[in-house]
C-alpha cells in the first residue's frame, strides 16, 4: 500500500508502543521492492540510522540515488519504541575511551554527543517534525550512600576531562528534591545535555522528509544477505524478490543485525521493556517536579529511564528481560509481565502516590549490544560494507552522528567527526552459544543482586564491580 494509505495492520503497529499509538493520521506502508534496482548507496534498515544517513547524505549531494530497505516499515524497531531521550550519553564511558585513545578522544566525542543533541533539534525542524522536543536535561537520583558515591566520582572523572559544572553538576538533596520528587533522594547528578521527544514522530516524520529529498524506501522487504564487492564486483543486498547494487551498502540493522547471515556473534539482542502511565493531574506534578519535562533516572546498576510526556504521563522502563537464547527475536518477547510488573513496582516506589494509577501501554524491544559495550561506526573500502550500531540503548541521538558520520565516509569528507574514536572501532564477537546466553543472564542476575546489596549496605558492590570489568567498561 502506498504511503498516505491506511494500513491493513493498523493496530498491530500501533501495539508497538505508546508512542506508535499517539501517532497522528493513519499509519501509512510503503510498497515493498519487486524488481532489480542499481542504486549509488543501499541502506539496509529504515530505523533512526539508516533514514539520517540518507537524510545526510541527500543534503550534501542531491543527485545521489539512495534507497532504504526495510523488512517491516520505517520506525518498527527501537527508533520508534525507545525511552524518548536525546542524550549526549554514549555507550562506552569516558574512562574506556580514555584508557584507549586519550582523554583528549574522549573529550572530542563527549563534545560531539553534546553538540548532536541541539543537531537533531535543528534538523527535526528543518524538516517540519513536531516531535515534542523538550531539552530539559537529564537528573540521576542518588537513593543510597553507595549511589552518592557513584556520583560523585562521576562527576569527579567529567571535571578531570575538562567538563564544567555547565556540562554535569551534583545537586544537594535540597537542590535534587526541586527538580525530582522522587523518594529516598540524598542527591543527584545533572546534565543540560539531553532532551525528552516522542522518537515514533521522529522516526516516521524523517522516513516522509527522506523521501521528500529523493531516496527510495522500500517497506516490507526483507534483507536476506548483504554481499561484499570484490574487484570490479559491487557489493548488493539480496532480498525475497529482487536484488540491491550500490557502490556502497550501508548496515543499519541494529537489534536485527543477528538475523543476517555472518552477522549472528556481531550485536547481541538484548531487550528493553517500558510502560507509560495515563495523563497525571497537576496535583501530582506539583510534587514530583520534571518542570521542564527532565528526563530522569537513578545511579543504580541496573538500568532505569524515565520521561514526563508531552500530555503529562509517565513513560518508565528498564533492563531485566532476559536474553533470549541464540539471539532470538520474538514479538512475544516484547511483553514479559514479570518485568512490566517489577517496573510498576519501581515506580511506585520512586513515587507512592501512582499506586493507583493505571497503566495504558507496556510494550519492549531488542537493542543493539556488542560485546564490548563500544558503539561503532566505519566503512571497510575494499568490501563497499558500511556500518553503525552498537548503541546499547543510548541511539536517539547517537544515530544522527551516525549518519552524519557515515555521510562523509562515503563521500570521502575529512571532517572532524570522522576522526572521532568510534569511527573504525571493531569489537570482538559474542561468545557462542551457549556461553553467550550464559554469560548475559548471569550478569543480569549479578547486577539485580547488586542493586539489592547496596540498598541494604549503602556499600558499592563488588560484585558490580567485576561485571563491569568482564564488560570491559
Amino acid at each position: 500500500m502506498s504511503a498516505g494509505g491506511a494500513s491493513a495492520d493498523e493496530a498491530r503497529y500501533r501495539a508497538l508502543s505508546l508512542w506508535w499509538d499517539g501517532l497522528p493520521g493513519p499509519v501509512a506502508e510503503r510498497p515493498p521492492l519487486d524488481a532489480d534496482i542499481d542504486v549509488d548507496v543501499a541502506i539496509v534498515g529504515a530505523g533512526l540510522t539508516g533514514l539520517w544517513t540518507a537524510r545526510s547524505l541527500l543534503a550534501a549531494d542531491p543527485g545521489l540515488r539512495v534507497a532504504l530497505v526495510e523488512s517491516e516499515v520505517a520506525g518498527f524497531g527501537a527508533s520508534g519504541r525507545n525511552g524518548g531521550w536525546c542524550s549526549a550519553l554514549f555507550a562506552a564511558s569516558d574512562a574506556r575511551i580514555s584508557r584507549d585513545h586519550g582523554p583528549h578522544a574522549a573529550r572530542a566525542m563527549r563534545r560531539a554527543m553534546q553538540a548532536t543533541v541541539d543537531e537533531v533539534a535543528t534538523s527535526a525542524a528543518v524538516e517540519g517534525i513536531d516531535c515534542r522536543f523538550a531539552k530539559g536535561g537529564t537528573v540521576v537520583a542518588a537513593r543510597n550512600i553507595a549511589q552518592v558515591t557513584r556520583a560523585q566520582e562521576s562527576v569527579a572523572e567529567a571535571r578531570a576531562l575538562g567538563f564544567g559544572e555547565e556540562d554535569l553538576r551534583w545537586l544537594d538533596r535540597a537542590e535534587a528534591e526541586a527538580c525530582l520528587g522522587a523518594t529516598r533522594v540524598l542527591g543527584a547528578t545533572f546534565t543540560p545535555h539531553c532532551a525528552a521527544l516522542d522518537p515514533a514522530r521522529l522516526v516516521r516524520g524523517l522516513a516522509d522528509a527522506v523521501e521528500r529529498r529523493g531516496a527510495s524506501l522500500y517497506e516490507h522487504t526483507l534483507a536476506t544477505a548483504i554481499e561484499a564487492g570484490r574487484g570490479s564486483t559491487r557489493p548488493m543486498v539480496r532480498t525475497p524478490n529482487a536484488t540491491v547494487r550500490a557502490d556502497v551498502v550501508v548496515r543499519a540493522t541494529e537489534g536485527w543485525t543477528s538475523s543476517l547471515p555472518g552477522e549472528g556473534r556481531a550485536l547481541a539482542p538484548i531487550y528493553s521493556l517500558m510502560i507509560a502511565t495515563e495523563p497525571l493531574p497537576e496535583s501530582f506534578w506539583a510534587e514530583a517536579g520534571l518542570a521542564h519535562r527532565e528526563t530522569f533516572s537513578d545511579h543504580r546498576h541496573l538500568i532505569i529511564y524515565g520521561q514526563r510526556t508531552a500530555d503529562d504521563r509517565l513513560a518508565f522502563g528498564g533492563r531485566g528481560a532476559p536474553y533470549h537464547f541464540s539471539s532470538a527475536i520474538e514479538d512475544g518477547f516484547d511483553r514479559v509481565p514479570a518485568v512490566h510488573l517489577a517496573l510498576r513496582d519501581t515506580l511506585v516506589d520512586l513515587f507512592p502516590e501512582l499506586a493507583g494509577t493505571a497503566i495504558t501501554h507496556s510494550w519492549g524491544g531488542p537493542l543493539g549490544v556488542p560485546r564490548d559495550w563500544f558503539s561503532s561506526v566505519g566503512i571497510d573500502r575494499g568490501s563497499g560494507i558500511a556500518w553503525a550500531g552498537g548503541y546499547v540503548g543510548d541511539g536517539v541521538a547517537t544515530t544522527n552522528l551516525a549518519g552524519r558520520t557515515l555521510a562523509d565516509l562515503i563521500l570521502e569528507r575529512d571532517t572532524d567527526i570522522v576522526g572521532l574514536p568510534w569511527v573504525g572501532h571493531r569489537s570482538r564477537r559474542w561468545e557462542p552459544e551457549p556461553f553467550r546466553w550464559l554469560g548475559i543472564n548471569a550478569a543480569l542476575w549479578a547486577t539485580r543482586v547488586a542493586d539489592g546489596g547496596e540498598s541494604r549496605t549503602g556499600k558499592p558492590s563488588r560484585l558490580a564491580a567485576r561485571v563491569d570489568r568482564l564488560l570491559g567498561h
